[in-house]
């Protein structure tokens, strides 16, 4: 007889909250085999082996929207190349992109930290004074401030 899961269980032997398992049935990646008749989810082998596939995935870069197409791949007779490695090629752009940006914050942080250090160890820090003003050394986003009212 083939194992059956509750959403607990699955969830458990996926190492996952089980908001997770429901998150990704509500996003179509995910399905029960099965529901009791007290309306419980049902789940079987197949179920754990595409939750650890999602799992997996997510880890390497992927986003939800690829390995929907992925899944579909998978699923499929045949997972053309082409395809994948379209998906790939996706996701090492925007590696590129953040690494990029993350090199910028680390370049900001690195003068603020050169700006704090300077002067008294008892004087009030600069960063705290400037941190939100434009600066010609980078950015000053804020998802609470509108453009131009910092």
């Amino acid at each position: 007889m083939e194992q059956r899961y509750s959403i607990s269980q699955l969830a458990r032997a996926a190492g996952v909250p089980t908001s997770t398992v429901r998150y990704y049935e509500r996003c179509r990646l995910l399905r029960p085999d099965a529901r009791t008749v007290a309306n419980y989810r049902v789940y079987g082998p197949a179920a754990l082996d595409r939750l650890c596939f999602i799992r997996a995935a997510q880890a390497n870069g992927f986003t939800l929207e690829d390995i929907a197409v992925l899944l579909d791949l998978r699923d499929g007779k045949n997972a053309p190349r082409k395809e994948v490695q379209r998906l790939i090629k996706d996701r090492l752009g925007d590696l590129e992109k953040r690494l990029e940006e993350l090199q910028q914050v680390k370049t900001v942080l690195n003068t603020l930290l050169t700006t704090c250090q300077q002067g008294r160890q008892n004087e009030r820090c600069p960063v705290i004074e400037n941190i939100g003003k434009k600066s010609s050394k980078g950015p000053a986003k804020s998802a609470c401030c509108p453009a131009g009212k910092t």
